[in-house]
């Protein structure tokens, strides 16, 4: 089951933009506890306590009973604005949940067992291309997380959301084939991959060390020696013939 926290907070009467400056100015963030078919109710939240909340993470899958004037409404936070220069909140929304209801949240993603992951020892670095899951659950099964184990890939290769085993009771709203991790390969990865390729091209039309050099073709037309035939001997001058001297006519 889910754990719950404690909230208080304080009605607020009056609603508009006026209004919540009042609000923010003695230190108090306007809201809204809304659903479960009952009429909105407008509230605020002390300041620092709602800072610290949000930046202690997974506020927007926390189950809070938020005690409003000695009542208690159970509700999960489904938004909240951000100052957009000094980065407080300015506003914040809650869902009502009535007992055995079905929601839906977005839920972060935890990549473990990376530092096992073949393609890590080889120089690849983890990127995580969906950082959250949008599930569908009952309010008392919301999961803290969704852990992505990558200790099996290699560089170039991903993690799916069909190979992610989700929690009994959880369905995913995301598409199957949705990528959620790759590996990606070093610099200069594909540039050692091209060298070795071609090095090991080369190595294969290179002919194998002390290997004879083939003879040389015998001219067009001319008959091929019989198999084993030996090239005939330079012919021997006649003895006691005499050379021709050099510069003789005929008479």
């Amino acid at each position: 089951m889910a754990t719950v926290k404690e909230l208080k907070a304080t009605a607020r009467p009056q609603s508009g933009k006026g209004a919540a400056r009042a609000e923010r100015r003695a230190g108090r963030v306007p809201g809204v506890i809304y659903g479960n078919n009952q009429p909105p109710v407008t509230i605020s939240v002390d300041d620092r306590e709602l800072r610290q909340r949000i930046l202690a993470g997974r506020f927007l899958t926390t189950i809070y009973d938020i005690d409003l004037e000695g009542k208690k409404h159970r509700v999960i936070p489904r938004d909240f604005h951000l100052d957009p220069v000094k980065d407080f909140p300015i506003h914040v929304d809650f869902m009502r949940l009535g007992e055995g209801a079905t929601i839906r949240v977005s839920v972060p993603l935890h990549v473990v067992n990376a530092e096992a992951a073949p393609g890590i020892k080889r120089g690849g670095t983890v990127n995580i291309v969906t950082h959250a899951l949008e599930l569908e659950c009952s309010v008392d099964n919301i999961p803290p997380y969704i852990e992505a184990d990558v200790s099996t890939l290699e560089i170039s290769h991903s993690l799916h959301l069909s190979e992610i085993k989700l929690p009994a009771g959880v369905k995913s709203l995301t598409r199957e084939d949705a990528t959620l991790v790759t590996i990606v390969p070093p610099s200069g990865y594909a540039e050692e991959l091209k060298a070795a390729a071609a090095a090991a091209a080369g190595g294969a039309a290179t002919p194998a060390a002390g290997a004879a050099a083939p003879a040389a073709a015998p001219a067009a037309g001319a008959a091929a020696p019989a198999a084993g035939a030996k090239a005939p001997a330079a012919k021997a001058p006649a003895a006691g013939a005499k050379a021709p001297a050099g510069g003789d006519k005929k008479k």
